[in-house]
């Protein structure tokens, strides 16, 4: 398999979440790919983003999982003309997470070619920038979908770190209700903007305030939360009757919700109210389990170089399968500019990643075959 071209045919298709005339063609091309020796599973439901599973076998309980997604934000269009340049492919979904997805491709024909006596699948959401609502709900359809090991590959930016820990993200709306008057007459009215400011003043006791422009703290796994949208009033001179904010929480894993709402009730002024608009859990693994030491040792022989553990705020789809007790390994490739417009992903790391990944199999199937170990039908 032609792992370049792959990522480079992945990236021109422009997989914006919510462009589904693209993510069809972008799925089909991917389908394409294998002959009919491979498992291919297209879940639809209604409006939702489509889910695309293959599999050397079928059913639904894998030895081990590659989880990723298919979908960009938003980007100019020359962003979908992959250009290489001294070790980089610049282009919009290279580091998050095209030329990821393409390892996880890559390694399918790999299992096939050799034969490896594993259950194994690659799965590919196509709306994880916003929400994973198409994936959430064929996880609902199909509890039975599990996986003993699950490689995680949208953890992109610096391949000398595997993630063991990553929040929990929450996502909380404000809604204010006031009573419009003149602006000239703000006595007559009752400001739902202003009751907002207030809940979001309280709010900072709790979740202090850090940017760019604040030295960052000594530990950084903490909770926090950023105002993500703030919308209330209609016309400059009539005080707003209605005000709502959307807030990105981060939990650690030592925070629960039941304690998130506990703070936001006493941050609350009368005329404010709140919904849990999203939640979900925090991913943590155990840096000592035999499967991340062994993936690990495999990744510091091809890299030549110390791997080390780390944590990360950001959340991925594969917290749904750790959550069922799925052990997993949170590793990709190096780049820089995820989201930005300088984004890219450097080559050498996803042929690095791709010989982890091919190496990791081989072992784990040596070890199923001769009975050290036990794959997961029969846990």
């Amino acid at each position: 398999m032609k792992l370049k071209k792959i990522t480079e045919d992945l990236i021109r298709f422009r997989t914006e979440t919510g462009n589904s005339e693209e993510i069809n063609k972008c799925i089909d091309y991917v389908r394409d790919l294998f002959d009919n020796t491979v498992y291919k599973s297209l879940y639809r439901n209604g409006l939702l983003a489509p889910v695309l599973l293959l599999s050397n076998k079928p059913g639904m309980e894998f030895d081990v999982l590659v989880v990723g997604h298919l979908d960009v934000v938003p980007a100019e269009d020359d962003m979908f003309n992959p250009v290489s340049k001294d070790d980089k492919i610049f282009a919009r979904g290279s580091l998050d997470m095209k030329s990821f997805a393409a390892v996880g491709l890559n390694s399918l024909q790999y299992v096939l070619d050799e034969k490896l006596p594993l259950k194994f699948g690659v799965l590919l959401s196509t709306d994880e920038e916003k929400g994973s609502f198409g994936l959430n709900a064929f996880l609902t359809e199909y509890p039975e979908l599990s996986a003993k090991i699950v490689l995680d590959v949208d953890v992109a930016g610096d391949i000398t770190k595997i993630v063991t820990k990553c929040k929990n993200p929450v996502f909380i709306k404000l809604i204010a209700e006031g009573k419009e008057a003149h602006g000239s007459t703000p006595w007559e009215g009752i400001d739902a903007n202003e009751k907002i400011l207030q809940v979001l003043s309280n709010i900072r006791k709790y979740y202090p305030y850090y940017s760019k422009e604040i030295a960052k703290p000594e530990n950084t796994w903490i909770d926090t939360v950023h105002f993500a949208k703030i919308e209330g009033g209609e016309v400059a001179n009539v005080i707003s009757n209605h005000c709502e904010a959307l807030l990105d929480f981060r939990l650690t894993e030592k925070s629960t919700i039941d304690e998130l709402e506990e703070n936001m009730k006493k941050c609350l002024v009368d005329g404010v109210e709140y919904k849990i608009a999203s939640s979900s859990h925090s991913v943590v693994m155990d840096e000592q389990n035999q499967y991340i030491l062994q993936y690990k040792k495999l990744a510091e022989e091809i890299l030549e170089k110390k791997i080390d553990f780390e944590y990360i705020g950001g959340a991925t789809d594969s917290r749904e399968f750790a959550e069922k007790g799925s052990i997993v390994i949170m590793h990709s490739g190096s780049g820089h500019g995820m989201h930005a417009s300088d984004e890219y992903v450097e080559w050498s790391s996803v042929e690095q990643l791709a010989e982890i990944q091919k190496r990791f199999l081989k072992n784990v199937a040596k070890d199923n075959k001769t009975g050290q170990y036990v794959p997961f039908s029969v846990i």
